[in-house]
């Protein structure tokens, strides 16, 4: 808005009688709210008896397990081998466990905790195997970073949700011991260039991972969002790698390793691989950086006047350093506001107020990092890569229609 726009008005305080007050808080307790239509609830449903009036029955009292109202319903959207996390009814960056989302290649396996080992050999000094009360002994550290899945992107069609296009990342809190804390306890072997990483799920899901991260950030984690980490998470241990694909943060962790070369394990060959013009891309471990604008999106529908746009960035290089959303199909560009403390490797949430004057156009975000990357086009990609992109490391642009009648769908593009 500009400053010439604004009005600003000064008044002399009054009195104001205790039957005026009540009278005015009666008025706007019934008055519809008008400001961000289609955002804001517009009024609310009678009540038909007493029975649905909270102040005359008392509710339910303390329980063991808290849960959500019966009002709210976010749920996971799960096929065969993941379940996507809905980005569109996040308020903040923090996903909860339940909705975290799931990728896993042979089910969830039960294991038991006080019976779990972590072996860690090969190019070290003293092999060994910890327990669960092994390692939490050790010095604890929490950080708060994005999971991501490699394959994140889905398009086809305009009935697409921020969940269905984007759903495969999700954002904790991850409590654990950072690996080279329990790597000085082996004795590394300055031969060592690699690490192979293994878990206890029925396909012995495997990755090779240089020996670099794990003296940067690499951590087992246990806990996730102040509790146990869930299952589908990889209770009770897992790999945590900031800012890598999420098929490299190896679940269920029970094996790590020492090598001085790459182990060209299955999901490193076969999978997790793609085509770069005339060549095959392999061990492409950081995630891009990328955005999706979480609202206004489908299903959604707006109305005329002041929206706020709003939505998610993150980049698996370090800290996002601007976010721009154009309102005018990509024509102009205006920064957003970023929200908090920006930290590295994690979700980052955007906001930018419009004032849409009903006519149909698009609206896209995109996001830049703290290396200057700057979150491409579907055609820049293209460019880059060539026509068979396969579906790892998708990041292009994303944008919604907005139409005359306050619609709004996925803009589809080949």
């Amino acid at each position: 808005m500009k400053k010439s726009d604004e009005k600003h008005t000064v008044s002399t305080p009054t009195k104001i009688s205790r039957r005026a007050l009540l009278g005015g808080m009666v008025a706007a307790a019934i008055l519809p709210v008008n400001t961000f239509a289609g955002y804001v609830q517009t009024s609310t449903p009678a009540l038909s008896g007493p029975g649905d009036d909270p102040i005359k029955i008392p509710g339910p009292g303390p329980s063991p397990v808290g849960k959500r109202s019966p009002f709210e319903n976010p749920v996971r959207k799960p096929s065969d081998i993941s379940s996507r996390t809905p980005l569109q009814d996040m308020y903040g960056t923090i996903t909860p466990a339940d909705l975290h989302y799931e990728r896993h290649h042979a089910g969830v396996p039960v294991i038991d905790p006080a019976k779990h080992e972590l072996l860690i050999h090969g190019l070290v000094e003293r092999p060994i195997k910890f327990t669960m009360a092994d390692l939490k002994r050790f010095p604890s550290v929490t950080r708060i970073c994005f999971l991501e899945c490699a394959g994140n992107f889905r398009t086809g069609k305009e009935e697409l949700t921020p969940q269905d296009v984007l759903g495969l990342t999700s954002q904790s809190e991850w409590t654990g011991v950072m690996l080279s804390t329990i790597f000085r306890e082996t004795g590394i072997s300055p031969k060592a260039k690699w690490f192979l990483a293994e878990g206890s799920d029925a396909t012995v899901m495997a990755r090779s991972i240089p020996i670099a991260k794990a003296w940067d950030d690499a951590m087992i984690v246990y806990a996730q969002n102040g509790e146990a980490m869930r299952p589908e998470q990889g209770y009770p241990i897992r790999l945590l790698l900031p800012g890598f694909e999420g098929n490299m943060n190896i679940k269920w962790l029970r094996r790590i390793e020492l090598s001085d070369e790459p182990y060209m394990t299955r999901e490193e060959t076969s999978k997790y691989t793609y085509p770069v013009k005339d060549k095959i891309r392999m061990f492409s471990f950081e995630m891009d950086a990328r955005s999706i604008i979480t609202y206004p999106s489908y299903p959604q529908k707006v109305e005329r006047g002041w929206i706020e746009i709003r939505g998610i960035a993150w980049s698996g290089r370090g800290k996002i350093v601007k976010v721009e959303v154009s309102t005018d199909v990509g024509k102009s560009w205006q920064f957003a506001n970023l929200q908090g403390t920006i930290l590295s490797k994690a979700h980052t949430y955007f906001r930018h107020l419009w004032n849409w004057n009903g006519e149909a156009t698009e609206i896209l975000s995109r996001v830049t990092d703290e290396t200057g990357y700057l979150q491409p086009t579907l055609k820049q990609l293209i460019e880059a890569r060539g026509t068979a992109l396969g579906g790892y490391h998708m990041n292009p642009v994303t944008a919604w229609q907005i139409k005359g009648n306050g619609t709004v769908l996925f803009k589809v593009e080949s």
